[in-house]
């Protein structure tokens, strides 16, 4: 099943907001109904095709099966840009202009192969392309050139299990729930459930260094990686020969995080563990953000550890207390103070062992245990964040999301200095905006911030978010936060992830870019400037 092509994954569960929702916005925010909805996918029409017969001839060729080259309006609309919100909003105008010119299907490491060769030597770009949930401009190359989406669906396979050594080798076009479901009935689980998990794939976890929803507990897919399988125009990588080696420089490190500017993943070896037979998820009231903060570092350093770990701020908390029916109750708190999801997964007696001694270190910071149900709550919802940003797009309204992280020392710094940039810049052009921030991964020597901005749209959306965006690039390095925490980098977060490596760094990976893909095909622009 396809993604929807306007908006965020199963049309069947995208729902609009109550009346109630759409009053709020309008008098908190200033939102006003759309006009009208989006474009009709067939009243779009596409320039045409921009391969030279050449070209054509030699993709064709490339590929085995008979449809392993498409060029129709449909599947070329579907593969244009990716799902941030001045995607969505471009798209549901009508505008593809930097439509691929088309989309090629390869089934193997030899068919990538092949394909990246016929378009170094036809000058044509190529874009890796898996779930199609990029939200930084991952899937928007720079280039003049025509460029085609590699597809990879068709590497959908679980190649290996390796019970003795608690690996699995996968293919990358694997999304998250076959992937899971794949392991499950052996037993396993890879245990990385990003909000993406649902339409997102196994390349793009490593592609864009994925961090998932358990991260507390299983680590970023990036600590999970043992091995890969590259494909380059200039021919194969593999690395990863140990789970550690003191053999030089790691180039596990330098693909992962990549974003197909350096070569196309078509296998990766994984950790896995086994099944747990319990997974537990209660709430946490704390006072304030900072109160909450504090008692997440105290866990992230000392432990116990648990398996899920996140923290709201007060704004997010209240939003998410005051359900469509609540709203104006007067049993909803005046100050919710701010929410935290913990979690544990494992064995019956694991769980309930970390799930105590948690508490108490919890009950010393001043938590005050809510229960399951919050935890419940959020466990059935984890993934619907992003069909609430199409209902709140259908309403009028513009909603979309950043994410950074900084050592602890920093976080109280970056989250304000942030939340101020949003702010400022979104109330110069009218009414301020509805600024919400959780704490969504966390470790011994830090943690991700992750703000989600809601707001009016105004005459044009998608310029109405562009100052605002570098405003908040501008803040996170400012604050000594990195630019990007899981999303990854794109054409949106490329130049200010150069000036947080710097120009030696960029050359440093202009080199190895030159190295094995000297005629720049792969991803042009997307994570390294274009010399």
């Amino acid at each position: 099943m396809d993604m929807l092509w306007s908006g965020w994954g199963d049309p069947a569960k995208a729902a609009p907001l109550p009346d109630s929702v759409t009053g709020l916005l309008r008098d908190l925010l200033g939102v006003t109904p759309r006009e009208s909805g989006p474009a009709a996918l067939t009243d779009i029409e596409p320039p045409a095709p921009a391969l030279l017969a050449e070209a054509r001839t030699a993709l064709r060729a490339a590929v085995g099966a008979p449809d392993g080259l498409r060029e129709d309006a449909e599947i070329r609309i579907r593969h244009t840009r990716g799902k941030s919100t001045p995607d969505l909003l471009r798209i549901r105008a009508g505008e593809v202009d930097d439509i691929p010119a088309a989309v090629v299907l390869p089934g193997d490491h030899d068919e990538v192969l092949a394909v990246l060769r016929a378009c170094a030597e036809h000058g044509v770009a190529a874009v890796p392309f898996g779930g199609g949930t990029s939200v930084v401009g991952g899937l928007a190359p720079v280039t003049k050139r025509p460029f085609v989406a590699l597809d990879l669906r068709r590497l959908d396979q679980l190649l290996a299990v390796d019970e003795v050594s608690r690996t699995a080798t996968l293919q990358p076009g694997l999304r998250g729930p076959q992937c899971e479901a794949l392991l499950n009935e052996q037993g396993w689980t890879l245990g990385h459930f990003p909000q993406s998990f649902e339409w997102a794939t196994v390349g793009g976890f490593a592609a864009a260094r994925s961090s998932g929803q358990a991260s507390a507990g299983y680590g970023r897919f990036d600590e999970m990686v043992l091995g890969l399988t590259v494909a380059t125009p200039e021919g194969t990588l593999e690395t990863g020969r140990a789970p550690r080696s003191a053999a030089g420089p790691d180039l596990r490190q330098l693909i992962l995080g990549s974003e197909g500017a350096l070569g196309v993943i078509t296998a990766v070896t994984v950790r896995i563990r086994p099944l747990p037979a319990k997974r537990i998820y209660e709430g946490w009231r704390f006072t304030s953000f900072e109160a909450g903060t504090a008692a997440l570092r105290r866990l992230a350093q000392d432990g116990p550890r648990p398996t899920v770990l996140r923290l709201s701020d007060e704004t997010e908390t209240f939003i998410g207390l005051a359900q469509p029916d609540a709203i104006g109750n007067a049993e909803v708190p005046q100050n919710p103070g701010c929410m935290a999801i913990v979690g544990f997964e494992g064995t019956e007696e694991e769980t309930a062992a970390r799930r105590a001694a948690a508490r108490e270190v919890l009950l010393a910071c001043d938590g005050e245990l809510i229960g399951e149900e919050p935890g419940d709550k959020w466990e059935h919802g984890r993934y619907n964040a992003p069909y609430l940003r199409d209902a709140l797009l259908d309403a009028g309204a513009f909603a979309e999301t950043l994410e950074t992280a900084a050592f602890w020392s920093a976080i109280p710094g970056l989250y304000t200095a942030v939340r101020d940039a949003l702010t400022s810049t979104l109330t110069e052009g009218g009414t301020p905006p509805l600024v919400m921030c959780h704490i969504s991964h966390t470790y011994e020597n830090g943690a991700s911030l992750y703000f989600t901005v809601v707001s009016a749209q105004g005459e044009d959306a998608v310029a109405h978010w562009e100052p605002v965006k570098r405003a908040a690039n501008d803040a996170i390095l400012a604050a000594g936060g990195t630019i990007s925490h899981h999303h990854g980098v794109g054409t949106d977060h490329r130049d200010w992830y150069a000036r947080e490596i710097g120009p030696l760094g960029i050359r440093m990976l202009q080199a190895v870019k030159a190295e094995v893909d000297p005629s720049g095909v792969l991803s042009p622009g997307v994570l390294i400037p274009v010399r």
